[in-house]
């Protein structure tokens, strides 16, 4: 039981400090991804194929994740543009 309950704090810490120079976008993409996975097993599971419910829905979560990302990063540059011009401007 100890054995488990490190493994899954290990897992977590690492995974906590793999993310910390991605990009938003990159961060976004891989979240959206592993929730889709978790998601889509669930309903494989019941449906009878958790892998391939994992995959599908690992792949649809990442995708959202990206465009998610995107638009997020889109919105950031408008603000900036926005902001730098109002300064220009004074």
């Amino acid at each position: 039981m100890m054995k488990t309950i490190m493994a899954a704090v290990l897992v977590f810490t690492f995974g906590l400090c793999g993310c910390a120079g991605m990009s938003q976008t990159q961060q976004t993409t891989l979240s959206g991804g592993a929730m889709g996975a978790a998601g889509g097993a669930i309903i494989g599971a019941i449906a009878g194929n958790a892998g391939l419910g994992a995959a599908i829905g690992g792949a649809a979560g990442a995708t959202g994740g990206f465009l998610y990302g995107k638009s997020k990063e889109s919105e950031a540059a408008a603000y900036q543009r926005g902001y730098q011009q109002g300064r220009q401007g004074n």
